[in-house]
């Protein structure tokens, strides 16, 4: 056979090795696509605690609480708000909690709401906190 010869099938078998090693990578490229969505954020991202007060009348712990709406449209938030005695939570205690809801938060617009927390104990500041937050998209 000449060497003529032996160069085509060279040339032959190598770009056979080439389609073989990077057709797989092609693929994976054309077939992801654009890229998606990004995920929801969580709601948690969205509330925030204001303001912690002890109402003088009552002795009761007041949370102002804030929500920022999201611009995939009009929502509610249910809201946990935590009261402590201190920003670091004691393994084994348990926090008094309280449920507020911010119905009809618009997209973007900041709405404020106040959670009514336990009889708080004189001359100890309290500390009010998230604990927890859930948005729920109200149906057009």
């Amino acid at each position: 056979m000449s060497a003529l010869k032996w160069q085509g099938w060279l040339v032959g078998l190598v770009v056979l090795a080439g389609l073989l090693a990077f057709a797989p990578l092609g693929l994976y490229v054309w077939a992801s696509g654009e890229p998606g969505a990004a995920p929801p954020r969580a709601a948690v991202e969205d509330v925030r605690v204001t303001g912690c007060r002890i109402d003088p009348a009552s002795r009761r712990v007041v949370a102002a609480v804030e929500a920022t709406g999201r611009p995939q449209g009009l929502g509610a938030y249910v809201v946990t708000v935590e009261f402590r005695e201190r920003p670091d939570a004691v393994p084994g205690d348990r926090a008094a909690q309280a449920l507020v809801r911010l119905p009809g938060v618009a997209p973007t617009a900041v709405e404020h709401a106040e959670a009514l927390g336990p009889v708080w104990p004189p001359s100890t500041p309290p500390w009010c906190g998230v604990a927890a937050a859930e948005f729920r998209p109200t149906p057009d």
